[in-house]
């Protein structure tokens, strides 16, 4: 039976007039700036990861409890995700196969079995952001319960992710367009929240972490940026893309990709940092216990006025559906590649959807449970982190592709530097005293 029928998702699949464009760009036969247009798709779907629920309860936190202290965390999760999803693109153009697959094929069995059941806890990790971040969006904007919430942000999910069947690119055009609603969102919020830019631009290079509670929100933030399911992603969206047919094709593709990266996450990363300078302008100076989601909503409609409170929650929303969609193209995805099955749409979204079930059942304080859940997203990345690096690294894998000294380093430092947030929240955690962090 068609894969198709089955609900089953295969986002490599472009429409005919697509591919004949990007097969026109590598001939040569189409130039201009309109170049990086059919090859624009890939970062741009994996960008809507740094962009989910997530992000928005850890920068309204940060922002809120610590004004602009943190924006230098920001920033640095921002560059690393760059240059790990270069890398991950990378994999997949070269190889072929996506990071889930080569893990399979190179590692031993009892470590493939630990990445895939650390990578399903990290997608339900993942679910719950964006469940109820989309769920809190339209509970507070239409005034509906919560679970009615996630049940509308589960049906539209599952909507969406239907246009895939007439071709990947119109799906592409569709988590583009949301993520546009997210950025004019906070440009619109910047334009009316007081913004104090000198100390603003100043913190994003002063590193500085004020107390134990900024540390578990940079860890956040790292979480929230940095996201394990999108290093899966990337490598498969970019592996069967585009047919090559010499090295020099290869190349030109590595390139448009390349810049198809930085320029998709530098959107992503400043709307990242919008959304703490928003939080920092509109909350650290009279309201710096806001630390919710519900309560940044009803506290922005007094302070700016109730069309920037609908604005914070159109992005909400826009935000929670479309990390929606790309968290469960990216979780048949892991499937696939660690065990060599997948499961329809529709049990995956069912599944996956328990934990957000449980702790809206519970009554647990859900801006809380998603930062939590960045947390425990930081704490699954290092394993595919080291995958990739060491992936890429590898001359039988990559060939004449495979990482400079100067990128292996950087990768390593980043991963390593991700690992040290990450073993400094454990010690945290257990009481263990940190030199030199406040308490």
């Amino acid at each position: 039976m068609d894969d198709r029928v089955r609900g089953v998702v295969e986002p490599t699949t472009l429409t005919g007039r697509t591919t004949l464009a990007v097969r026109e760009i590598l001939d040569g036969r189409r130039r201009g700036a309109r170049m990086l247009l059919p090859f624009a798709g890939p970062a741009v779907v994996v960008s809507v990861a740094y962009m989910d629920p997530g992000n928005f309860a850890t920068n309204i936190r940060a922002g809120a409890r610590y004004g602009y202290a943190l924006l230098w965390v920001v920033l640095l999760a921002n560059l690393i995700a760059m240059l790990f999803q270069s890398l991950s693109a990378k994999l997949g153009i070269v190889t072929g196969r996506n990071l889930a697959e080569l893990c399979r094929e190179r590692f031993p069995k009892p470590v493939v079995l630990l990445m895939w059941g650390v990578s399903e806890i990290a997608a339900m990790a993942t679910d719950l952001a964006e469940f109820l971040g989309g769920a809190i969006g339209l509970s507070l904007l239409f005034h509906m319960p919560l679970l009615a919430g996630m049940m509308v942000t589960a049906v539209v999910t599952y909507g969406l992710l239907l246009f895939e069947n007439a071709g990947f690119r119109p799906l592409e055009l569709v988590i583009g367009a949301l993520v546009g609603i997210i950025g004019l969102s906070y440009l619109a919020e910047l334009f009316i929240t007081p913004v104090g830019w000198p100390d603003a631009f100043a913190n994003m290079f002063s590193v500085q972490v004020p107390d134990a509670d900024a540390l578990m929100i940079s860890v956040g933030i790292v979480g929230a940026t940095v996201m394990p399911h999108a290093l899966f992603l990337h490598s498969g969206l970019t592996q069967h893309r585009a047919s090559v047919r010499t090295e020099l094709e290869r190349t030109r593709l590595l390139k448009f990709s390349n810049i198809e990266v930085v320029i998709a996450l530098t959107i992503a990363g400043l709307i990242n940092m919008a959304m703490v300078i928003m939080a920092a302008g509109a909350f650290h100076d009279g309201h710096p216990d806001v630390a919710e989601i519900e309560s940044a909503y009803h506290t922005l409609a007094p302070l700016l006025g109730f069309g920037a409170a609908c604005i914070f929650l159109l992005s909400l929303i826009a935000s929670g559906i479309s990390s929606s969609v790309v968290g469960t193209m990216a979780g048949q995805m892991i499937m696939q590649g660690f065990v060599g099955f997948r499961i329809p749409l529709w049990l995956r979204r069912a599944v996956t959807m328990v934990p957000s079930l449980v702790v809206v059942a519970l009554g647990t304080n859900a801006t809380h449970a998603l930062v939590i859940s960045q947390v425990v997203l930081s704490l699954a990345l290092p394993l595919p982190m080291a995958a990739l690096v060491w992936l890429t690294c590898r001359e039988d894998v990559m060939g004449r592709y495979r990482n400079r000294k100067c990128v292996a380093v950087l990768a390593t430092l980043a991963a390593l530097a991700v690992l040290s947030f990450n073993v400094i929240l454990v010690l945290q955690t257990f009481g263990v005293d940190i030199a030199g962090l406040p308490h």
